[in-house]
C-alpha cells in the first residue's frame, strides 16, 4: 500500500499577517507547492484515483473546500504555474453567495464562486466534487434529509450543467458514528453513486483505501510555516505544536 497524503484547504489571502485558521496566505501555498515539486511528488484526481491501484511513491492529493473566489484568485494559477492537480469540493446551495455557514461563529464572510466560474475551471487542472447542497452536519440529518440534499445537489448540476466527479466531503468532516446509523449512511451514499467520502481525521490515508467513506484528509492552516507543513505531509496530526 502506498502512503496517500490527502491534504485540505479552504480559504487564501495576498497578506501573510492575515495567513490563519482556515485562511492560508498565497505566499506560503507556493512555497508548500514549490517543496511537492522540488520533492518530486504528483498529485491525483479522484477519477483517476477510482481506476488505479497502484501509485508512484510520492504522490498526494490536494482538496479544496467550499470553492471560494479566493481559490480561483490566488490558489488555481499557482496550481497551474507548478503543475498540480487539485479537486475543489462544491456547496451547490451557495453557489454566487458566500460562506454563510460561517456567520455563526463570527468569521468574514468569504464570497463563492458563481457556476459561470466553475465552469471556466480548466478540467486538466481541477476536477470538481459534492460538498452537499446546504453544507450541513450530515450526521444530524435523517435518511429522508439526506436524499434531499444529494437531489438539491443533482439539480443544480443539471441546470448549471456542471461535471462533478462522485466524491463528498463531509462538512465540518462530520458523519454518523455509531452504528448502525453509520452503515446505512453508507449504504445510502452508495446507493447515489458517492465513490469516496472523505473525512477530516489528520492522518495519512494508505492507498488503496480499505474503507472508502471514511478516508482522511489533513488540515492546512494559515499558521503553517514550512516545516510544520512538511511535518504534516510525513506524519498528519501535529504533536509537537
Amino acid at each position: 500500500m502506498t502512503r496517500l497524503p490527502v491534504l485540505m484547504y479552504h480559504n487564501f489571502c495576498a497578506q501573510e499577517e492575515a495567513s490563519k485558521g482556515l485562511t492560508l496566505a498565497a505566499s506560503r501555498f507556493e512555497e508548500q507547492l514549490m517543496y511537492l515539486r522540488s520533492k518530486g511528488y504528483q498529485s491525483f484526481f479522484l477519477s483517476e484515483l477510482s481506476v488505479q491501484t497502484v501509485l508512484p511513491k510520492r504522490s498526494v492529493v490536494l482538496t479544496f473546500d467550499d470553492v471560494t473566489v479566493s481559490q480561483w484568485e490566488f490558489a488555481v494559477p499557482l496550481l497551474i504555474k507548478y503543475g498540480f492537480k487539485a479537486v475543489f469540493f462544491v456547496p451547490f446551495a451557495y453557489l454566487g453567495k458566500t460562506d454563510a455557514w460561517n456567520a455563526t461563529s463570527g468569521a468574514a464572510a468569504h464570497p463563492i464562486m458563481t457556476a459561470e466560474q466553475l465552469r471556466a475551471l480548466d478540467p486538466n487542472v481541477i476536477e470538481l466534487a459534492h460538498h452537499s447542497f446546504a453544507h450541513p452536519r450530515l450526521a444530524t440529518l435523517t435518511s429522508e434529509a439526506l436524499q434531499q440534499d444529494f437531489d438539491q445537489a443533482q439539480q443544480v448540476m443539471a441546470v448549471e450543467q456542471l461535471s462533478i466527479f462522485p466524491a463528498l466531503a463531509y462538512p465540518y468532516g462530520n458523519f454518523p458514528r455509531q452504528q448502525p446509523v453509520q452503515s446505512h449512511f453508507f449504504t445510502q451514499l452508495q446507493e447515489n453513486g458517492i465513490a469516496f467520502g472523505f473525512r477530516i481525521g489528520n492522518t495519512v490515508s494508505r492507498f488503496p483505501w480499505s474503507n472508502p467513506y471514511i478516508i482522511p484528509r489533513i488540515d492546512i492552516k494559515g499558521e503553517d510555516h514550512l516545516l510544520r507543513f512538511r511535518w504534516k505531509l510525513r506524519w498528519g496530526r501535529l504533536r509537537l505544536w
